[in-house]
């Protein structure tokens, strides 16, 4: 007797697939997290707490900082807000992706992250594939891989004594990863060159505490202004 896969099945297959290359990497910076919370002595629940509610990535690792030295509540929420304002600018490119989402798209906007807008903004149309449920599929199985990461490495860490030094570079790690493979996918080279002269442009000009926001919005400018020009260099 034949079993005939339904369109559900094809769709997280592909979606699983997909997110493979994450999972490897959300789930490695999950435990260095995890590890890295209770070598602190912070009680190991907050990982996964954190992991769920705030899913935030980098800004996880800071906040353990900020726990330990007593950081009040108005500088924590500034930093958050400078830290991961980048999704706020580069999030209106997949509006039109999350509305295919319907009641989903608050929670495609909630976990957002640098690594799922790299999958989404460059997947390749595959058929007999339900958009919507890919996209849906594709976010929450990233986060579920941080959150599984860091139970695991919280446990870990309240079990044994590791030595947690350089975990907080694990997510750097993977997103110098994402970056390569998305350079090695476009034929033009620009997009490359304009982020990076924007970015050394802000560090030189303002330092590099305070260069993010200002080297992303002038990387988008740059972008709308010689966007004819990409399209074309790509499709040459």
């Amino acid at each position: 007797m034949k079993i005939k896969k339904n369109i559900l099945d094809t769709t997280f297959f592909h979606a699983a697939l997909t997110t493979m290359p994450i999972m490897f990497g959300y789930v490695s910076g999950g435990i260095a997290f995890g590890l890295l919370l209770t070598s602190k002595g912070i009680p190991w629940i907050f990982a996964p707490i954190m992991s769920f509610f705030v899913y935030a990535g980098s800004m996880q690792f800071i906040a353990i900082q900020f726990f330990l030295s007593n950081t009040n509540l108005i500088t924590i929420a500034i930093v958050t807000i400078l830290i991961n304002c980048r999704h706020m600018l580069y999030g209106l490119s997949l509006l039109e992706k999350f509305n295919l989402t319907g009641k989903f798209k608050p929670y495609m906007i909630f976990t957002l992250t640098d690594e799922t807008y790299a999958l989404l903004t460059t997947l390749k149309e595959i058929n007999k594939v339900n958009k919507s449920k890919f996209y849906i599929y594709i976010s929450s199985l990233n986060h579920f891989y941080w959150v599984f990461g860091t139970i695991l490495g919280a446990i870990l860490g309240n079990t044994i004594k590791f030595n947690t030094k350089g975990l907080d570079f694990t997510l750097t790690a993977l997103f110098l990863v994402i970056l390569i493979e998305q350079i090695r996918s476009y034929k033009t080279r620009l997009p490359l060159w304009i982020g990076a002269t924007c970015a050394i442009g802000s560090i030189a000009l303002i330092g590099k505490e305070n260069m993010l926001l200002p080297s992303i919005i002038m990387s988008i400018l740059f972008l709308m202004i010689f966007k004819k020009r990409v399209i074309q260099n790509e499709h040459n």
